[in-house]
């Protein structure tokens, strides 16, 4: 099934290679990148540098791929030239440009997984299967996890027997950081949250591995059918359904599926970003070596995390000096 649906992407991409150009090495460089970022991107990361080599074989690169939280604590800190992650918090963010003085350089370089958990994977919104609703707004997201909120379901046009059952909530927890980004994406960064949603974390299993918060949400849901949740589509099966989401009450309303996460249609689909302090000669070649058919080729084969659309990488790439 994944060798299929990677097909489906390599042939699209195929379709649109005459907008993204082709490596073209600007300046032979050399020397040592120092890498801090996320552990699950350390293998696209690898791809890229192993492909830029071949151009650059005198740079050198050291990867301290220890979490994402670290990540851009290593530029500030003078350890990284590079911080490959998720979204950068607020926090994250203040601590920079208290050390620094200004922001960070920042890069988007390729489109969160679909459904695979921990790779910045998408937020599917997921309803009981007998539930009659097909689809949401942004708006009426935020006023079903945030304020103001949305009660019972024939607040949401149901009606029936439907229209006063009781909205239950499930979700990550708070400080997700998949959870964070819907909070920003739908309440710009107020702290509302309705506080009676469930959140689930990860669970270690007795004789070792760990349950993934996201299956535990589906779970929970699975047996509720008045509820809501945001969760991964990885776990979903026929007992629960995933809506699709519009920005607008007018639409249009996107399911999510791979496409629709890989051209950014779905509305809550996550990014890939690259960090640095200042863009130098190296990390400017490094930037157009990803931002281009050959770094593209490298998330295709890395298969998990999925290509910028041609727009968004040529509005990148236009960012380089």
């Amino acid at each position: 099934m994944r060798a299929a649906l990677l097909a489906v992407l390599v042939t699209l991409c195929a379709a649109a290679e005459d907008g993204v150009p082709a490596y073209q090495p600007q300046s032979p460089v050399s020397g040592v990148l120092g890498c801090w970022g996320s552990t699950q991107m350390g293998g696209l990361l690898k791809l890229w540098q192993a492909g830029f080599q071949h151009f650059h074989p005198g740079v050198r690169f050291e990867n301290h791929m220890y979490g994402a939280v670290s990540a851009v604590a290593g530029l500030y800190t003078g350890v990284a030239d590079l911080a490959l992650s998720r979204e950068i918090w607020p926090e994250e963010s203040q601590a920079y440009e208290q050390v620094k003085g200004h922001a960070p350089v920042v890069f988007e370089v390729a489109t969160g997984s679909f459904d695979i958990p921990t790779k910045s994977d998408a937020l599917g919104i997921f309803v009981a299967a007998p539930n009659p609703i097909e689809h949401l707004t942004l708006a009426q997201l935020a006023s079903i996890f945030t304020a103001p909120r949305i009660a019972r379901w024939g607040d949401l046009g149901l009606s029936g027997t439907w229209a006063a059952r009781p909205i239950h909530r499930y979700a990550y927890l708070y400080n997700n950081a998949g959870l964070r980004l819907f909070r920003d994406l739908l309440n710009a960064g107020s702290p509302e949250w309705n506080w009676e949603t469930k959140g689930f974390g990860n669970e270690a299993k007795p004789g070792g591995g760990r349950i993934d918060a996201g299956r535990q949400i589906l779970d929970a849901l699975a047996a509720d059918e008045d509820g809501i949740a945001i969760s991964n589509p990885h776990y979903a099966d026929r007992a629960v359904k995933c809506l699709a989401i519009g920005r607008e009450a007018s639409g249009p309303f996107v399911a999510l599926t791979r496409e629709s996460a890989a051209d950014r249609s779905y509305p809550l689909t996550r990014g890939v970003f690259l960090f640095a302090d200042r863009v130098d000669a190296r990390i400017a070649e490094f930037l157009r070596y990803i931002l281009s058919r050959e770094g593209r080729a490298g998330v295709l084969r890395e298969g998990d995390y999925l290509p910028l659309p041609d727009s968004l990488l040529l509005r990148e790439r236009s960012k380089i000096r």
